[in-house]
């Protein structure tokens, strides 16, 4: 059983940081990614940034230059580090896997983690 663990939310005021934290474990192959979204209340959950199987790494215009993924894939450990956070950058953040269900296949599936609340406010 695939399990997402997300830490490191909390409370910041505006223009600090936070590093959030996912650790994958369990029997995972075909991994194709790991990365994170966020949602916050009434909203459609929304793309963060993801890292490849090959160490490929993209980021949501709206966070690019302030937050950064790290970490790798072979590991099933990734990170985000979110610097000069801003009120509209609170929501709940989830962490993401995306794998085939078998070698080779266009069948994929999703994992999510149970999320880790970030809220910037003064």
């Amino acid at each position: 059983q695939v399990q997402l663990v997300e830490s490191g939310g909390g409370l910041v005021q505006p223009g600090g940081s936070l590093r959030l934290s996912c650790v994958a474990s369990g029997s995972i192959s075909n991994i194709i990614g790991m990365g994170w979204y966020r949602q916050t209340p009434g909203k459609e959950r929304e793309w963060v940034a993801s890292m490849t199987s090959g160490g490929a790494s993209n980021t949501a215009d709206s966070v690019k230059g302030r937050f950064t993924i790290s970490g790798s894939v072979a590991s099933k450990t990734v990170y985000l580090q979110m610097n000069n956070l801003e009120p509209g950058d609170t929501a709940v953040y989830y962490c993401h896997l995306l794998r085939r269900t078998r070698p080779f296949s266009q069948q994929t599936m999703d994992h999510w983690g149970t999320g880790t609340l970030v809220t910037v406010s003064s």
